[in-house]
């Protein structure tokens, strides 16, 4: 459906309402939505009144009323039902089919382009990339899909965990363990964990290890030259992986930064501007520790090296100073709720007008999850295992048409699982992970929606039809071609929900029942064999659903397949 129309049905509410009101018709328009008319051949368009009367302040729902038919509104009165009581709008049939096999697959969802940062993913090198980074990932990419679908500016950032004693600690190992950088460079991730945690196992034994680990980091932080050259390489390396593993995904990101890039000396305006402030002082034990609802929150360590807080700070104003953003994203699980609560109470008191444009995209936990092979979960693992999985049920399926040899079409399929098990579920809700359930053939998976973007891929090729090149509403007069037309309508509405909530659960249940809505026209709207006309406007309405489906599936990170 097009903005055009319900721009215009808002306009005829503002004009309706002459000086009782001062909204305008942008600010109605999100709140027109596809209605369910009691009689099916009818559309219909609504407002509601809840919203209207409540929130807007519109008292004088009888001059909406007293709007009077044209070509394109037949009809408008108020229905009450059990659920809400709205303004409906009946809208010519013929003009609403064509309106939304134009305009439906490519809505305008924003008037106004905003510069939006999203920091997601986040991984620290010294541990495996365990489900938690993998769920930011996901998340983190859907919104920066729909932000960029919506033709905001979108910055996508990866800031990689790289600081602290642990640097100490993973040179410790490497040490130990006698691995060279052509070592470290063959799998960067798994080795530099592994030297993490022989490090650990030797400080147990001998504190000495520890003791060494901080010495090495303090003369990091205080801007040694060797040290700084020994860990550049080691983030290189580091990088060029996780690149490779986040190609599967279908992932990118604009910029890589690293928590070493706001190192003590690098930030040393900004602490002096926190003491200055009185934003932080020193307790008994010599740390700098701010102040924030009754609670002591350090911020500098007693020996002057920073912290984790400290390090956000200075990203978060070094990315203003970049972007000009109108907000911030930082795709972080709830465990990190009073670590951000911080943050933003710390740049409030240091009279940033911009504090409030940050937000903390919070999202549950994963139980459960570890692969067949060990506990240590890194996402090259997940995947692999994921593909292989795939790869045995398509060799076993009679209904496979591509050759898997190369197992890309697996990975892909199994990509879309774990994508689409994640992204079904309401953000902040924890789940138990399981890899039979993530990968099963039947139900509201991922290979559900590939297959359905398949089918309709298949269609057209197969059908030997040729999409008409102008709509016809008249031909599609089936009852199952209006419903799937109405559930086209919807994407629309359902993209401006699921983004002013960024909520992908809302994305992914409108493309399971679109997904219905298409089998069902399918069983009833043949194309092969048909006259011509009839083929093409077929054909057309098919397509377009396959367009939807694409743009939904994409916006939701994965790579639609035609062939499956």
């Amino acid at each position: 459906m097009s903005t055009k129309l319900k721009l215009y049905l808002g306009r005829k509410v503002v004009d309706s309402l002459h000086k009782f009101t001062k909204l305008t018709p942008l600010e109605l328009q999100p709140l027109i939505q596809v209605g369910n008319h009691h009689d099916p051949d009818k559309t219909e368009l609504s407002l509601p009144l809840n919203i209207l009367e409540t929130q807007l302040g519109v008292t004088n729902i009888t001059e909406i009323l007293k709007i009077q038919p044209d070509d394109i509104i037949r009809n408008v009165q108020v229905v009450r039902d059990k659920a809400n009581r709205k303004i409906s709008f009946e809208i010519d049939r013929t003009f609403f089919i064509r309106d939304v096999l134009e305009n439906c697959a490519s809505p305008e969802l924003n008037f106004k382009a905003k510069s939006i940062v999203v920091e997601y993913s986040s991984p620290n090198i010294a541990k495996p990339f365990h489900f938690g980074h993998l769920r930011s990932t996901i998340i983190g990419n859907f919104i920066s899909n729909i932000n960029i679908f919506s033709r905001n500016k979108v910055t996508r950032l990866n800031y990689l965990g790289n600081w602290g004693t642990q640097f100490g600690l993973i040179r410790q190992g490497i040490t130990a363990l006698k691995y060279t950088f052509k070592d470290i460079q063959r799998d960067p991730l798994k080795l530099l964990y592994q030297s993490y945690v022989h490090a650990n196992q030797l400080a147990e034994k001998d504190p000495s290890i520890l003791e060494k680990a901080k010495a090495e980091f303090a003369q990091l932080e205080n801007g040694s030259e060797e040290h700084l050259k020994y860990w550049q390489e080691i983030m290189s390396y580091s990088r060029n992986d996780l690149i490779d593993t986040y190609s599967r995904l279908g992932v990118t990101f604009d910029e890589y930064n690293y928590e070493s890039d706001y190192g003590a000396r690098v930030i040393q305006d900004i602490i002096e501007t926190l003491r200055k402030k009185n934003i932080i002082h020193k307790d008994k034990d010599g740390k700098e520790v701010a102040l924030i609802d009754d609670k002591h929150v350090s911020v500098i360590k007693s020996d002057g090296s920073t912290l984790y807080l400290t390090r956000d700070i200075a990203a978060a104003i070094d990315r203003f100073a970049k972007y000009n953003f109108d907000k911030m994203f930082y795709v972080v699980d709830n465990s990190q709720t009073d670590h951000f609560h911080s943050l933003k109470n710390i740049l409030h008191n240091m009279d940033l007008p911009w504090a409030d444009r940050i937000f903390h995209i919070k999202f549950g936990r994963v139980r459960g999850m570890s692969t067949r092979k060990g506990n240590a979960v890194f996402l090259k693992d997940i995947l692999d295992e994921c593909r292989d999985m795939m790869i045995k049920r398509q060799i076993e399926s009679p209904t496979t048409r591509v050759p898997i040899s190369d197992g890309q079409t697996s990975d892909i399929l199994a990509v879309s699982c774990v994508i689409i098990n994640d992204l079904k579920r309401r953000r902040q809700k924890d789940y138990e992970f399981n890899l039979d359930t993530v990968l099963q053939v039947q139900g509201d998976t991922g290979i559900r929606l590939q297959y359905t973007h398949c089918r309709l891929y298949s269609l057209e090729k197969n059908s030997g039809a040729i999409p008409a090149r102008e709509c016809i509403p008249q031909i599609l007069y089936e009852p199952e071609a209006l419903a799937l037309v109405k559930d086209l309508a919807r994407f629309h509405e359902i993209l401006f929900k699921a983004n002013e909530q960024l909520e992908s659960y809302i994305l992914v249940n409108y493309l399971f029942h679109l997904c219905n809505q298409i089998n069902k026209a399918l069983k009833t709207l043949q194309v092969k064999g048909m006259s011509p006309d009839v083929s093409a406007q077929r054909i057309l309405l098919f397509n377009t659903a396959r367009e939807v489906l694409r743009n939904g599936i994409t916006i939701l990170g994965l790579t639609p397949l035609n062939e499956m």
